[in-house]
């Protein structure tokens, strides 16, 4: 088998990533128990946390797929380990995302791993590969939104409550913009192997710009009224309300002067 092929130590969990699952769940509990003097500090400790606990495992489902179709290759980087120290472009993978979320409360993985194509066989497996990091962007929403579609929310303190709404909010238009065709995104990562040769050759210069250039397009009022108003229309279908995620982002944004809304039930 291919996990044969890499050492125990190119599987074991990193300490970073343990550490980032602490803070995660830390700043959750003091989220849950108004344990911060200012809520907004855990909420936006829990949120980044969460998102970058879901970053590496976005990049770990490309890499894991990739060891199973082919590339052993993957091991010996330390991309198995879940450390997002590990990743060829930190920036792209980490602090860009992270930025992202604070400036428009927008959900958007970068480029992380490398995957030496030359290795694996078959286009099924290269669509599969790019697939599998937004599907756990998917995956990650289905458990974000379940206490909401499960009506399982008795109990649950208004700031978590909104906490995990914005957080299900990035997750899903983390996998609903990956899953864009646009060159650098995985969604033409899964279209690529079934495209003609001529025509990749011509779009691969653009890719490095593809993910610059869907968040310059979001910031374009029309384009983003209509995405969000998509967005929330989908996890309104999931038991959501626009109110939830907007107070979510309102408590992330601390730093800015609080208006008093979210005090108020919708």
């Amino acid at each position: 088998m291919t996990t044969a092929a890499t050492r125990h130590s190119d599987r074991r969990i990193s300490p970073v990533f343990l550490g980032i699952l602490a803070v995660t769940a830390v700043t959750g509990w003091a989220t849950w128990t108004g344990f911060a003097a200012r809520p907004g500090i855990a909420v936006f400790l829990f949120v980044t946390a969460a998102w970058i606990v879901s970053l590496c495992l976005h990049e770990y489902a490309h890499a894991r797929t990739a060891l199973h179709s082919g590339d052993i290759s993957v091991g010996a980087k330390g991309y198995l380990t879940l450390n997002p120290m590990k990743y060829t472009h930190a920036l792209l993978s980490i602090v860009l995302p992270v930025v992202f979320v604070i400036m428009g409360g927008i959900g958007l993985p970068g480029g992380a791993v490398f995957i030496e194509r030359g290795r694996i066989r078959g286009r099924w497996r290269h669509s599969l590969i790019s697939a599998a990091g937004p599907l756990t962007n998917v995956l990650f929403a289905v458990v974000c939104t379940a206490p909401f579609w499960l009506d399982a929310l008795d109990g649950v303190p208004a700031d978590f409550r909104f906490a995990l709404a914005f957080l299900a909010l990035l997750q899903v238009t983390a996998a609903i913009l990956n899953f864009l065709p646009v060159p650098g995104l995985d969604g033409y990562g899964v279209i690529e192997p079934w495209l003609s040769y001529g025509v990749r050759r011509q779009v691969e210069p653009f890719a490095p710009f593809g993910l610059l250039f869907v968040f310059a397009l979001l910031w374009v009022p029309e384009v983003n009224g209509v995405f969000f108003d998509m967005v929330d229309a989908l996890l309104g279908t999931l038991g959501i309300h626009e109110f939830e995620t907007y107070c979510g982002y309102d408590l992330f944004r601390f730093w800015r002067d609080p208006n008093g809304i979210c005090s108020v039930s919708p």
